[in-house]
């Protein structure tokens, strides 16, 4: 049978059918749609496949290493930067080893379409000394999933899968085969602690199964060789390959490379056959760098580095064409004479009330600062409201803010989301209460994770009993309404807050504009029967 898919609905859709029997993950754009497909799947329901949102991508690993331990697979679901939240957990978990398969999805994002930066999920496999899978298109993605839990049950470790935002955010027709049962093995017996004198034993088991690893990578159906008569030789990993059949077609001299460790033996082959090495890869010049170390100085390669590519963004079918000599087709010409269209809040959104309200108090403090974090609100920088001075990663805002505080800067703002502040902003809020800092923090509640769509935020309902436990005082954690007809109110206590000397929360709360539309849509509809039987 075939379905017509997104990459991340045929990544979860493999996954589900590899016997899959848990997905952890936090929202972050584009790995997203993933968890969303597991948690609608019918088949996913029956199977009773865990699937709930986790606080932050740490928390997601170190749950999916636990259901490994216990013997099942798992899927642990993130954005590129997400794998710098879990590298702690997922670095020693290639040392631990695994007993169910576990499959880590890093998406990562040129070009920057909804990220603050272009990091390459590559890096962090060669760091952990993983084997890593990337797909060229949705049905090698669909495939992998039981590739990879088959591999890392194999080895014993963790597989790392990346996607780029282009395949996960585009669909094709993939054949799809019979969901197998819930694969479960026995759970391990082996001793998963890292004290000093353990984990010395278990890294050598690690350094011995590079061996393993580069032989499965030599063998793997994915590294596939094409030859022809041209003395310039290709090598395209993961969407790339698609762009270079665009522009030559099968005239290439080219490894298609789709899982790492490189095959080196097929590298070399290659370099034999041709006089030079054009290296086309999504990213970073990940392969580009380890190939010329691979052939030498004196060889040839050519890519990223070189100029031959460009530097920075994603990949376009244009630019792997200029890049072979061949030229640029129109059809990918970026359209002229069009108003650029910034994104903007959404007419309605409390975060709007919130910085209308902010900004009017904060005109009397000309030396104010206030911090920003990760999450639709991010778009107080911009026009109209222009109110934030810094966003750097999730919950920067109240550790930035504590820290300007500590320079003598006041005021000293720091504005977060409801999601990001049980993600990573609690313990940047105990940092201040400890050192009672005098900073005022403003959790822009809007009852969900409304920058990835709506998902459940893990702290609803919750806040004020957190503010509290983590030692706020209670005459100092203030909870507003972001309405137009508020406003008195709500600068009166953003005033107040200010001018006290310490930690102080206020926790503007109204739900988010397009859940409610949608909360209200779905109370007028007529009720349905739940869906019933597999995919």
């Amino acid at each position: 049978m075939k379905k017509l898919l997104l990459g991340d609905e045929a990544i979860a859709l493999g996954a589900i059918n590899a016997g899959l029997s848990g997905v952890y993950a936090y929202p972050g754009t584009p790995s997203t749609e993933i968890t969303e497909y597991i948690q609608s799947s019918p088949l996913a329901r029956e199977r009773g496949i865990h699937s709930r949102w986790c606080t932050n991508e740490k928390t997601a690993m170190e749950a999916a290493l636990g259901m490994s331990y216990a013997g099942k697979r798992a899927l642990v679901c993130m954005k590129h930067v997400g794998m710098n939240v879990c590298a702690d957990a997922f670095v020693n978990s290639a040392i631990t080893g695994v007993k169910g398969g576990l499959i880590v999805l890093a998406a990562d994002d040129p070009s920057m379409h909804s990220s603050q930066n272009e990091q390459d999920s590559r890096f962090y496999a060669k760091f952990a000394l993983v084997p890593c899978l990337e797909p060229s298109n949705q049905q090698e993605a669909y495939d992998m999933m039981a590739y990879g839990f088959d591999l890392s049950e194999r080895l014993g470790e963790p597989i790392v899968l990346r996607v780029v935002t282009r395949l996960a955010h585009s669909r094709a027709a993939v054949e799809v085969t019979e969901p197998m049962a819930e694969k479960a093995l026995s759970p391990s017996t082996d001793q998963w602690v890292l004290l000093p004198g353990i984990a010395r034993q278990k890294y050598a088991k690690l350094i011995e199964k590079q061996a393993a690893m580069l032989q499965a990578s030599e063998q793997s159906i994915y590294n596939n060789v094409k030859e022809s008569s041209s003395r310039r030789g290709i090598l395209a990993c993961g969407i790339a390959y698609n762009y270079v059949k665009e522009a030559v077609g099968s005239e290439a001299n080219l490894v298609k490379i789709s899982q790492y460790p490189l095959p080196e033996e097929k590298i070399k082959s290659l370099a034999e056959r041709c006089d030079e090495l054009l290296v086309i890869e999504d990213g970073q010049p990940v392969v580009e760098e380890s190939v010329r170390g691979l052939l030498g100085a004196g060889y040839r390669v050519k890519g990223r580095l070189t100029g031959d590519l460009p530097r920075t963004g994603e990949l376009t079918p244009d630019s792997v064409a200029v890049a072979l000599g061949k030229e640029a087709g129109a059809v990918f010409a970026p359209a002229k004479n069009m108003a650029p269209r910034p994104p903007q809040l959404c007419q309605g959104c409390g975060h709007r009330d919130v910085y209308a309200a902010l900004n009017q108090v904060l005109a009397d403090y000309p030396e104010h600062r206030v911090f920003g974090d990760i999450g639709c609100y991010t778009l107080g920088a911009l026009p109209p409201f222009q109110s934030l001075s810094s966003c750097v990663d999730m919950g920067a805002s109240i550790t930035m803010a504590k820290g300007a505080a500590d320079a003598g800067l006041f005021p000293a703002v720091a504005v977060i989301g409801d999601s990001t502040f049980t993600h990573s902003g609690m313990t940047g809020l105990l940092d201040a209460v400890n050192d009672k800092a005098n900073i005022t923090v403003i959790i822009s509640d809007n009852l969900t994770t409304g920058m990835t769509g709506g998902q459940d935020s893990a702290g609803t309902n919750k806040f004020e009993a957190i503010c509290l436990g983590l030692g706020v005082e209670p005459e100092h954690v203030r909870v507003v309404v972001p309405l137009p007809k508020n406003m008195p109110e709500i600068t009166q206590v953003i005033r107040e807050e200010i001018e006290y000397k310490g930690v102080s929360v206020i926790i503007p709360r109204r739900e988010c504009i397009q859940t409610f539309k949608r909360h209200a849509k779905q109370r007028t509809l007529p009720q349905t029967p739940p869906l019933q039987g597999g995919e």
